[in-house]
């Protein structure tokens, strides 16, 4: 626990997912504050600032993350510089929130686990849906047993090619040395993350991965199956290659079942012997609002955090597995 409040934090890498999803919740947040942003191009990092009203800024994580004003660190760079800024925040002994996928590969994601946790310094990682009240109130449902023993999950998410992606613009998530996975590293981390919050780790895991339509050198089609540690089975298709937009997730039970969508704020569905319920819960505006105030409840009362680098450290394997790679 920490006896300074407020936590000052500093943010590496100011772009599009901290406009609105992250990193006004950390000026909204009692217990937190932003004091500094960091971006390579400083007249972005200036602009950031300003229109935030953060006090500093800076064109260098190295400077930012030195900073003796700065008490703990948020990554949301691309995956690939996790590492980087990962140690480099646990060397100068600064909790640290980074963004999903942990890193591009496991072994990098257990390189940044391990420096944590030899300075025992709190890590965090941004897969804030096991914060969010939508999927902590499956979870209850979940444990209340309203579907009885649960069978098995699958998740099908498919979604068409980007006018990016149709014009072969190049960006991280379909640069397979960043992300192997192409979509599939950005998104279905998110779910995969997600299941082992609401039916336990992952006990076997297996896949199959390959690009249909060539547009980049990253998968784009990736098919895998895997058992809890509970026996609970699982099955899971994401491509990104088809005509239409779909994200349904199908928990089956000895007594029901509940219907969902990953990222989609559609009504959670649960039927039983008792009839259907459909329940809608909005997210926040600031998407990561719960995840952010749970990091508040970690830092400062010791209530453990849903989402610490070993769990994430356990889903980057996961994910290494359906995708044949060397963990």
């Amino acid at each position: 626990m920490s006896s300074k409040t407020p936590i000052r934090w500093g943010i590496v890498g100011c772009g599009a997912v901290t406009e609105v999803k992250s990193g006004p919740v950390y000026q909204q947040v009692s217990g937190f504050e932003l004091g500094a942003v960091m971006r390579r191009n400083e007249l972005l990092a200036k602009d950031y600032a300003r229109r935030h009203s953060v006090e500093k800024y800076y064109s260098n994580a190295e400077e930012l993350i030195a900073d003796p004003s700065i008490d703990a660190i948020y990554v949301a760079t691309p995956p690939d510089a996790h590492k980087l800024y990962g140690l480099m925040s646990a060397r100068a002994g600064k909790p640290c929130c980074i963004e999903k996928p942990l890193a591009s590969n496991f072994e990098d994601a257990r390189k940044i686990v391990d420096s944590f946790a030899r300075a025992a310094i709190p890590l965090f990682v941004a897969y804030y849906r096991r914060s969010l009240p939508r999927f902590t109130e499956i979870k209850k449902c979940l444990e209340q047993r309203e579907i009885g023993e649960v069978r098995h999950v699958q998740w099908q998410l498919n979604r068409p090619p980007s006018a990016n992606d149709l014009a072969r613009e190049k960006h991280w998530r379909t640069n397979a040395e960043i992300a192997p996975g192409g979509y599939f590293d950005d998104l279905a981390c998110h779910g995969l993350d997600l299941f082992a919050f609401l039916l336990g780790n992952f006990h076997r895991v297996s896949g199959h991965s390959t690009n249909q339509q060539n547009l980049y050198c990253a998968k784009d089609a990736v098919v895998g199956s895997w058992v809890h540690d509970n026996g609970v089975t699982g099955s899971g298709s994401w491509n990104f290659a088809s005509a239409t937009r779909k994200d349904e997730v199908l928990i089956s039970g000895s007594d029901g079942e509940i219907r969902f969508s990953i990222f989609e704020e559609q009504p959670v569905i649960v039927r039983n012997a008792f009839g259907e319920r459909s329940t809608n819960i909005a997210n926040p505006t600031n998407i990561q609002m719960h995840h952010v105030q749970n990091m508040v409840e970690h830092l400062v009362n010791g209530v453990t955090h849903p989402s610490t680098g070993s769990t994430a450290l356990h889903t980057r394997s996961v994910m290494q597995s359906i995708l044949n790679l060397p963990a």
